[in-house]
């Protein structure tokens, strides 16, 4: 008996001149008998698409004319199936979902999907999607290396000596955000980054044209799991590590962001958003605030014609202390070049776009201690879309 799915998709926006690219898994009754399934459909504007698809070779179109969906008659599109082999469909699988190493041992690459809840008023991704993809991958590279422990992110022997790494800087550039539905894929790797730190780069590239999307570099330290205080990096954890190094950067050193982030004060901020609040879901599996959630905290601070108007195209974070569920938190934003008018050590080029410094401080201490101090840089939307 043939097992099949009827299929029915409806698309109430304008889809001229693209390309819908769907995959699935149909079967029979037998568990023996899987199929991968991939679906391309050629879509113009505002087409209603209906058919069956199972495992013999005919594929019948409904050819029934519809009614009209927001004010625009549907009409039906040709559906072109491609199967795939057994094996390839599980290494395709495989692949997206852990990732796998690329030269040797020194490059671990996966592959995400854009889904619709990772997009933005725009859109496209948002600064947070992009972030937690490198964590995914740093964490999936990790696990895959054949010396992860049972910490989060952690070696056997980091995990023996309760250690847990700490990120304590991070330099994010967008070159073009992703759109829902767009394949992406990220490579990253680690280096010795001076005496006890690592450093770990990422670049984001589009699956299909290869082109690079993102670039990223970030620099970690140790710290004691139960003490919450930072450590040198044991001998036989550097053993471990070591193998795994290559010296090669995502962001070259003439565009690397490595000058210290101005502290802001009352007097500096342009725009302050207090009563910011860690939420249960905000913690992650080191028992602090996971360093994603602060960029949207970072952004409550911003005008919101900014965020209208601007692309974020670059991100520096400077970790400065922890935050835990306990703590309440307040934004602050000014644009730097109020600052470099107020203090000639910063001698950073200010382009003829937007750049702000930002700080996220605690409100449960008299002393308002620091948590985060950032720098993004910001392109007009109109801009974005040239390049």
């Amino acid at each position: 008996m043939v097992a099949s799915i009827n299929l029915g998709l409806q698309f109430p926006c304008s889809l001229s001149n693209n390309v819908v690219k769907l995959g699935f898994h149909s079967s029979s009754p037998s568990p023996n008998n899987k199929r991968r399934v991939s679906l391309m459909v050629n879509a113009n504007s505002n087409r209603r698409l209906g058919g069956t698809i199972n495992n013999g070779e005919n594929n019948n179109i409904n050819n029934k004319n519809y009614d009209k969906v927001n004010g625009v008659r549907v009409a039906e599109a040709p559906l072109t199936l491609r199967k795939l082999k057994e094996d390839s469909a599980e290494e395709a699988l495989v692949t997206c979902m852990h990732g796998r190493f690329q030269e040797g041992i020194f490059v671990y690459r996966q592959i995400f999907a854009i889904r619709s809840y990772e997009i933005g008023p725009d859109q496209t991704a948002t600064m947070e999607t992009i972030l937690n993809f490198l964590q995914e991958t740093a964490l999936n590279h990790v696990a895959n290396s054949g010396i992860g422990g049972n910490g989060f992110g952690a070696t056997r022997q980091m995990s023996i000596r309760k250690l847990i790494w700490v990120v304590t800087r991070i330099q994010v550039q967008v070159q073009r955000y992703s759109s829902w539905g767009d394949i992406i894929e990220i490579d990253t790797w680690v280096d010795a980054h001076g005496k006890n730190g690592m450093r770990r780069d990422w670049v984001i590239r589009d699956h299909f044209t290869k082109e690079v999307i993102v670039k990223a570099t970030s620099t970690w330290v140790m710290m004691n799991r139960e003490t919450r205080k930072l450590c040198k990096i044991p001998e036989e954890v550097r053993e471990e590590l070591t193998p795994f190094y290559i010296n090669r950067f995502a962001i070259s050193n003439e565009d690397t962001d490595s000058e210290k982030i101005h502290k802001l004060t009352d007097q500096d901020a342009e725009n302050i958003q207090t009563g910011l609040a860690p939420r249960w879901n905000d913690m992650d599996a080191n028992q602090h605030v996971n360093n994603v959630k602060y960029i949207g905290w970072i952004l409550e601070s911003l005008p919101m014609k900014v965020l209208e108007d601007y692309y974020m195209t670059s991100m520096t974070l400077e970790f400065r202390r922890e935050c835990t569920q306990s703590n309440m938190l307040e934004s602050m934003a000014t644009p730097t070049s109020k600052l470099i008018h107020a203090n000639n050590s910063i001698n950073r080029k200010v382009n003829n776009n937007l750049q702000f410094t930002h700080l996220l401080r605690l409100l449960d201490d008299d002393q308002r201690p620091e948590v985060v101090r950032a720098r993004t840089e910001w392109h007009f939307k109109n801009y974005a879309d040239s390049i």
